[in-house]
């Protein structure tokens, strides 16, 4: 019981301090820092209900990301309220998974991933082709154009993304989906529909996905529409899945912030030489630590814990004469 009101004040704390934070610090960099590390937060931690709590190795999540955030683009330039262009994009992105994981999820393994990564591809080219030039802002948007804005509505979509994996470690529907993950003969014999909950993971993936796409969109002046469905997204969020810890809650937001921060340091400091830099630490975190980051935390965890009291053994009955 005191170990959950901790967390409790923990996170209170620290939703806290970020909910307040563009009203504290007034730099145009951190605040870009913070949006983007909440962007591809939220997008992890959607790819991590479907690679990580349902075992399905999805290397197309780009293709739902870059959904939600043209259909934003598109219908807020037109003077849809954000609000609705956002919820519209999560429900687009959800569409388009339940048609395309139909016969999608059908395949198994690697054939999954090939398949979706090819079908990614052919959204990205087929976008570019269609809409090549680049969209920018109108003179009216861009006097209103605020960080501020931008800031709390990719803060809201990693909130509302981390708090669906967190209802799903403890609902049935997550529990069904990591028993496929862990094993698919097994959860079929106990009676779990192993399609239906495939399906599902990558149904509810992606419509976060189309979420974090929305805020994408949103926080561009400048925008390509095959940008967002550039295969790199879906790269970077497996990379901050594994490099936190996949399958957990905290793993996708602990490794964005390590993905980020590293990474625009090494880029400021070491021009030329820093992706190749931040390949090698992926590299030594993931043979080190082969749950990610949030391993240092569950081991810190294992040495806190009391050992449990040896057994006192009773000195052996005298025999009588």
């Amino acid at each position: 019981m005191l170990e959950r009101r901790s967390k409790i004040l923990i996170v209170g704390g620290i939703v806290a301090i970020l909910l307040t934070l563009p009203l504290l610090i007034d730099n145009d960099k951190t605040l870009t820092i913070a949006i983007l590390t909440f962007i591809i937060a939220a997008l992890a931690a959607s790819w991590n209900i479907v690679g990580g709590f349902a075992g399905q190795i999805s290397l197309g999540h780009a293709a739902f990301f870059g959904i939600g955030s043209l259909l934003t683009r598109l219908l807020w330039l037109q003077g849809w309220p954000l609000l609705v262009c956002t919820l519209l994009s999560g429900v687009a992105a959800a569409v388009a998974a339940f048609i395309l994981g139909f016969p999608g999820l059908r395949l198994k393994g690697i054939y999954f991933s090939i398949g979706t990564l090819a079908l990614a591809e052919a959204i990205r080219i087929t976008v570019g082709n269609v809409l090549p030039t680049v969209s920018a802002l109108p003179v009216e948007a861009l006097r209103g154009y605020s960080l501020e804005s931008r800031y709390y509505l990719s803060f809201a979509v990693l909130v509302l993304t981390t708090a669906v994996s967190h209802w799903l470690t403890f609902s049935r529907l997550g529990l069904g989906m990591m028993s496929v993950r862990e094993d698919e003969d097994a959860a079929r014999a106990i009676g779990v529909n192993v399609f239906r909950h495939k399906l599902t993971a990558f149904t509810l993936s992606a419509a976060l996905a189309g979420l974090a796409g929305s805020s994408f969109a949103y926080f561009h002046v400048s925008y390509y529409p095959s940008l967002a469905f550039s295969p790199e997204w879906t790269f970077d969020a497996i990379i901050v899945t594994f490099v936190g810890g996949v399958g957990t809650v905290v793993g996708p937001l602990v490794g964005a912030v390590f993905f980020v921060l590293v990474r625009d340091v090494l880029a400021a400091n070491l021009v030329g030489f820093h992706l190749l830099i931040f390949g090698v630490l992926f590299i030594i975190v993931v043979l080190l630590l082969p749950g990610g980051l949030m391993e240092i935390w569950d081991r810190y965890r294992a040495r806190q814990r009391p050992l449990p009291p040896s057994p006192v053994l009773s000195p052996p009955a005298k025999e009588s004469d």
